[in-house]
């Protein structure tokens, strides 16, 4: 369980940082906003993996998908919080 956890930690980072390269713009979120934004990626990315593939909306289990995944679910993500105006740091 704890190489589970310290798998999906790096994943995270990897991912997190690869969307943040990949998205122009600042964010201002650090080390820990990058790891969370990479893992919720992954999560995010299961999530369309179960859409496309088994054409299901129901979600009967949460599982992480690889780094490709982890990457397009992390770009969207940060594509959703730029939208919304929610990022860290950003002063109405």
């Amino acid at each position: 369980m704890l190489g589970f956890i310290i798998l999906l930690l790096l994943i995270g980072l990897i991912a997190g940082a690869i969307a943040r390269l990949l998205v122009p713009g600042r964010d201002p979120i650090g080390l820990l906003g990058t790891i969370a934004l990479g893992v919720i990626g992954s999560f995010i990315g299961g999530f369309l993996q179960n859409l496309i593939f088994h054409h299901s909306l129901s979600v009967r289990h949460l599982h992480p998908v690889g780094i490709i995944g982890s990457v397009i679910g992390a770009i969207i993500l940060l594509l959703i919080v730029r939208l919304t105006g929610h990022e860290p740091g950003r002063r109405r």
